[in-house]
């Protein structure tokens, strides 16, 4: 299932991707078809469900939300009993998108959002599950995709006539993106240079805070052996903040990657921390002096101390998440609500729900992040044509037509329906420090 799955047919995608996007887009017309026909704006058709529907969801949550800013518990619980009556994780992707906010309102009056976002690590989804959603998301929408192809094309067009490629990945999670570019530096002419990946993620709780990354360790090394590349993998469990140099063993004779994808913004900023985690790791990576950090952002603004415009950005952002699967996904798939619940749904209550130490999802937009990135002494990259007209082929030729994809003052971006939610590009120093 993992070949199947995260293995490449081409540049971009595998067999088993290809295979369920065809599926999916064929489901998902009949499927929502109906649905979408009477959902909402036409006027003079009658439908069982009524037409306000999706406005009063809406505005019940901004209501809502205004009623647990001001601490007013008895509109708020009143409001919250509408809410759970018209909402559904097995509805459209309103009523999804105000079942997971509600869960986050309701967690945020009583003082428990802390607790039910830790409950998503104590009890993780089954690594097969994971697995399959991950396949679905693939399938479902180019984002992950792309990016991946931009990372990997990015690697192997620095490594031409290297001996040695090393490979810092900041939230390295399950690795998913790294089988694909080890298939593909075996391809490389003169045979593959030796692979090394240092694969840093938060330490799990419990007695084995590494086995997630370990077990990411001997999966990666079970592909390389098969493709006969070369390869070496050390696991560090930490915060990123507390990661130093001079434990990555950094050679001067290799080529230096430094890789995050999307994972940056749950480091804390400045806002919570006198002296911002987020400065200090782009610090180390800078005295690291890597020949390229590849670098994605999830584009939002719902990093606002103020609780009524954070709830707002977020509705916004998510929305067009929970909409894109509607549209791209059958509503019966089981894989869709394992995605809806165990990705989006906890980022969206963490966000909502919690406060300073305790809220980790922080996201800013590319532009802030730009400004913060050449404060800490990088310079950017353009973007290579050729990746970015591959990626635009990609996405117009395989995916819905109203995917984004764009670039803007060397970032790449991708959205849905004119909102844009995921950016990448490349940087190095500044300067070199010998």
């Amino acid at each position: 299932m993992l070949d199947k799955v995260l293995l490449c047919d081409g540049e971009t995608c595998s067999t088993g991707v290809k295979e369920l996007r065809k599926a999916l887009q064929q489901k998902a017309i009949h499927s929502n078809g109906n649905h979408h026909k009477s959902n909402g704006h036409t006027k003079g058709r009658k439908s069982r469900q009524p037409k306000k529907d999706v406005v009063d969801l809406m505005t019940l949550l901004s209501h809502c939300a205004q009623a647990v800013a001001t601490d007013d518990r008895v509109s708020a619980i009143e409001l919250l009993k509408q809410l759970r009556r018209h909402s559904s994780v097995n509805g459209d992707a309103n009523q999804r998108l105000a079942h997971y906010f509600s869960d986050g309102l309701e967690a945020r009056l009583a003082g428990t959002g802390s607790q039910i976002y830790q409950s998503f690590t104590i009890m993780p989804v089954a690594s097969t599950d994971i697995l399959k959603a991950y396949q679905l998301y693939l399938a479902a929408c180019p984002f992950k995709k792309i990016s991946d192809f931009f990372s990997n094309q990015t690697i192997l067009d620095a490594a031409q006539k290297v001996n040695t490629v090393h490979i810092i990945d900041f939230g390295i999670y399950y690795g998913f993106q790294w089988p694909c570019l080890i298939q593909r530096l075996s391809k490389q002419p003169g045979g593959a240079p030796k692979l090394r990946i240092t694969g840093i993620d938060l330490p799990q709780p419990g007695f084995r805070p590494a086995e997630r990354i370990e077990d990411t360790g001997v999966r990666l090394a079970d592909y390389a052996r098969t493709f006969k590349v070369p390869f070496e993998f050390k696991a560090i469990a930490a915060r990123w903040e507390s990661v130093k140099v001079e434990e990555l063993n950094i050679k001067r004779d290799e080529l230096l990657v430094v890789n995050s994808l999307y994972r940056f913004k749950t480091v804390m900023d400045e806002s919570v921390v006198v002296e911002s985690p987020r400065d200090i790791v782009l610090k180390t990576i800078r005295k690291m002096n890597p020949d390229v950090f590849i670098h994605g952002v999830v584009n939002g603004s719902y990093n606002m101390p103020f609780f009524v415009t954070r709830f707002r950005e977020a509705v916004f952002h998510f929305s067009a998440i929970f909409d894109m699967l509607e549209i791209n996904v059958p509503k019966e798939d089981a894989d869709r609500q394992v995605l809806e619940k165990a990705v989006f749904a906890r980022e969206a209550i963490n966000a909502i729900s919690c406060e300073g130490l305790d809220r980790v999802e922080r996201p800013e937009t590319y532009k802030k992040w730009q400004a913060r990135n050449r404060r800490a002494g990088f310079k950017q990259l353009p973007i290579n044509p050729e990746i970015m007209k591959k990626a635009r082929e990609k996405v117009r030729s395989c995916y819905h037509k109203d995917f984004i994809i764009d670039e803007d003052n060397g970032w790449l971006l991708q959205g849905w329906k004119g909102r844009i939610l995921f950016a990448l590009s490349t940087w190095r120093p500044s300067y070199r420090v010998q």
